[in-house]
């Protein structure tokens, strides 16, 4: 599973270092050093251009701002030279300039779009049997396992986990990447590169099947995995074609993620129901349709660059609503009449520009609810702003990346061995072959209805909860499921399943939104493009535990399941612990702030330049 499938908002706010006005400052001193510390007499230390994390609380003096509205930049490796996407947002097409037919047209083919072709990998659980039936891999059996007729020896289950692991470390590792190309060359190459992917990654599947002599499943199934993440990460910039809705875009282009997985889940069912006549060899030739079919939409339906952000459309606002913009200096060449004349017409385009661009984000009062309601947010989470304005190398020596980073590892690992092993896992503790194709054949209908069912109870977790009692959510969530795994019971198991699927969104959605409000949108790409490449790299150690459980444990996944389950237990305490001692600091540290800004503000300018003069 990828944890680039769920992030809860493309935009939103970052906690900006407070500063006095330009006249207040002593003639040449650096701008990045113009940052006030302390009880204000003092000038913040700066490294790198970023304000130093041992600055006292800073002070806004009149004229500075609270925080700064940011889009998310998932470039990895920006250029120091150049701001990002996250600091500078370029390109794309206001959205009011294309028709509201055709922008649905893309909201409704992109959403499409990602349930085809987004996570198809993750339904691994589902095309397994079917894997298994076609004999994959089962030349490493050995003369024993063969005689005995076993349905899948151990040889042949390491070799099929192994092929879902190498597609999920794909899915994490190429992140950073794709994030990167997307902020550079924009969303249309991104799409076009995934359908590529995507087709030949359905070629070489197609083959392998159709030629025993062809081991095409590892590489083949590789780049499925890459195109499916050159598909999702630029789809969320399509809410953009209607920010004011753009929540329940991402909300539903995240939904057809998770329903992704139920691709191979519709072809496993179209196989039993043939007798195997609708073998992988026809799926996957026939799937060429789907990458075809996202390429042609690229060049006949989408823009190169897609639609500006809401910031950006807020810079427009800001200019429009500007009535010198109505006057010219070369008016004054012109007659009394002519100018009247003029000042209209710039006037009532004015107006009319002003008027589209509201239609699009909303008008004042909107848009003032809007922000109103992510201040709301920000108070809720106890850790809004903890780590922004800090450049990320220094963001990841604090616990608060260290801590997030052990526990999403863990988890990954741990879910990612679940949905590889599951029918295996409950054949062994059910002690029976039957019941663990049921509990498979459960697991693969509740793992796309989960993540959809789950979406909006998510919102209402990540609006309503401070971090800490979100993250204590997920600590529950993480030991019950260790639990109910490692009891060898019918109900246990089945209970279990539910409340796995209703983790794995809950659990990749707290980790973005945690990354937002302690790292800051400015450093997403940095943080979360190397918690997901330290999350998938990890994952090639699945084989590992597969191993494991067979040779050490013969087969008894129980022993491996409390492990993990202990483990994730602990790292998640001491995450909770933390984040709730931290989080009170933060507060107070911003409370102080607070109030020194009331008080600086009642401080007369000629005072406060003396002071800062001396």
């Amino acid at each position: 599973m990828s944890l680039v499938q769920r992030v809860t908002s493309i935009e939103g706010t970052d906690r900006e270092p407070l500063r006095l006005p330009e006249e207040w400052y002593p003639p040449g001193l650096a701008p990045a050093a113009r940052l006030i510390s302390g009880n204000g007499a003092n000038y913040g230390t700066v490294s790198n251009g970023f304000p130093s994390p041992r600055l006292g609380p800073t002070l806004r003096g009149k004229g500075s701002v609270r925080s700064l509205k940011r889009v998310i930049s998932y470039d990895a490796l920006p250029h120091s030279q150049q701001p990002s996407q996250a600091t500078h947002p370029q390109g794309g097409v206001a959205a009011y300039k294309v028709p509201i037919a055709k922008r649905l047209a893309q909201v409704v083919f992109t959403v499409f779009a990602c349930w085809l072709a987004s996570g198809i990998v993750f339904g691994f659980a589902a095309l397994k049997p079917v894997l298994i039936s076609e004999n994959v891999y089962r030349e490493l059996c050995t003369r024993e396992e063969l005689e005995a007729n076993v349905e899948v020896c151990y040889e042949q289950d390491l070799r099929l986990n192994f092929f879902f692991a190498i597609a999920s470390t794909t899915c994490n590792v190429s992140a950073l990447p794709v994030g990167t190309i997307l902020d550079r060359y924009g969303p249309r190459v991104c799409a076009v590169m995934g359908s590529v992917a995507l087709a030949f990654g359905s070629l070489l599947m197609g083959y392998a099947f159709a030629i025993p002599e062809f081991d095409g499943y590892l590489i083949g199934n590789v780049f499925l995995a890459l195109g499916g993440t050159f598909i999702f990460v630029p789809s969320f910039s399509i809410s953009n074609a209607f920010p004011k809705f753009s929540g329940t875009i991402v909300a539903t282009v995240t939904g057809a993620f998770d329903a992704s997985a139920a691709v191979f889940l519709f072809y496993r069912l179209a196989y039993e129901s043939s007798n195997g006549a609708f073998t992988p060899e026809k799926f996957f030739f026939g799937y060429l349709v789907v990458p075809v079919t996202i390429f042609i939409a690229q060049f006949t339906l989408f823009s190169p660059d897609g639609y500006q952000s809401v910031p950006q459309l807020e810079a427009k606002i800001e200019k429009v609503v500007d009535v010198t913009a109505d006057v010219h200096d070369s008016d004054d060449e012109l007659d009394d009449d002519e100018i009247r004349t003029l000042r209209a017409q710039r006037r009532e385009h004015r107006e009319s520009k002003l008027e589209q661009l509201e239609n699009l984000v909303g008008d004042s009062e909107f848009r003032e609810a809007r922000e109103h309601k992510e201040e709301e947010r920000h108070a809720v989470s106890g850790v809004w702003g903890a780590l922004h304005g800090w450049p990320a190398h220094r963001q990841m020596l604090t616990p608060w990346f260290i801590l997030i980073s052990l526990i999403t590892v863990l988890q990954m690992l741990r879910m990612n061995f679940f949905i590889a092993s599951i029918r295996t896992q409950y054949e062994y503790m059910l002690g029976s072959e039957r019941a663990g194709r049921q509990i498979n054949s459960f697991f693969d209908y509740c793992l796309p209805i989960g993540g959809v069912v789950a979406t909006p109870v998510i919102g209402i977790l990540l609006d309503g909860l401070s971090t800490a009692n979100l993250l204590t959510v997920l600590v529950v969530f993480i030991t019950a499921v260790g639990v109910l795994g490692s009891l060898p019971l019918y109900w246990a198991a089945y209970t279990n399943v539910v409340l796995f699927c209703l983790l794995r969104p809950l659990y990749y959605s707290a980790m973005s939104d945690y990354a937002t409000k302690v790292f800051g949108f400015a450093t997403f790409g940095k943080i979360y493009g190397t918690i997901i490449c330290l999350s998938g790299l990890t994952n090639l150690f699945q084989p590992v535990i597969d191993a494991l459980t067979f040779e050490a444990f013969g087969g008894n996944p129980i022993p491996v399941n409390i492990a993990l389950a202990g483990l994730g237990f602990i790292f998640g305490v001491v995450l909770v612990v933390y984040v709730r001692i931290r989080g009170k600091i933060v507060v107070k540290k911003q409370q102080r702030e607070e109030a020194e800004v009331e008080r600086m503000s009642m401080i007369p300018e000629s005072i406060a330049e003396s002071e800062f003069e001396e």
